[in-house]
């Protein structure tokens, strides 16, 4: 079977476009690492820190990106993670699934759609831990500290650390 030149032109344009689109969407994922990179961590955490090892994937129900500052002096983290929900799966329900058990969970004003941050030995995490959630769209941002003995200074820090991480979303 032939196709006259119009309906040629409309397959390929059809084609084009969804080819543009998940290049486009694929352009889309950020990488946590690149945004925030060993200085930043450095100056987060108030120390300096190991060489990290990040890690970026396509996963069946999303797009993950995650990288850890470990310092090198043993004793403080900041812990990066990003969860960009595929078609079909929504980053409010796996805000939701993680938690679910998590005692002590606040909600942070804002940031995102919703943020909720947790921390210390009331929330089942050792003391001197606070993580941060924030669900923007259709992604999960979750920022990690460890380490700093001021809980408030270290929910600005995070704070700080998901806005610029949102920035790219």
């Amino acid at each position: 079977m032939t196709l006259s030149i119009p309906k040629k032109i409309i397959v390929v344009a059809v084609v084009l476009a969804r080819m543009t689109s998940a290049m486009l969407a694929a352009e889309n994922h950020i990488d946590v690492a690149a945004i925030i990179n060993k200085a930043d961590a450095e100056s987060v955490l108030g120390v300096k820190v190991k060489e990290p090892m990040p890690g970026n994937f396509q996963g069946g129900d999303g797009y993950y990106s995650k990288c850890n500052y470990y310092s090198v002096t043993p004793g403080k983290t900041l812990l990066l993670r990003t969860y960009q929900a595929a078609a079909g799966y929504d980053a409010q329900k796996e805000l939701e699934m993680v938690t679910k058990n998590t005692t002590s969970v606040k909600p942070v004003s804002g940031l995102g759609e919703k943020a909720l941050a947790t921390s210390g030995t009331a929330s089942g995490l050792p003391a001197r831990v606070m993580i941060l959630y924030v669900v923007k769209g259709n992604a999960l941002v979750t920022v990690g500290l460890s380490g700093l003995e001021d809980e408030a200074a270290a929910l600005d820090k995070a704070k700080t650390v998901a806005q610029k991480l949102l920035g790219h979303l």
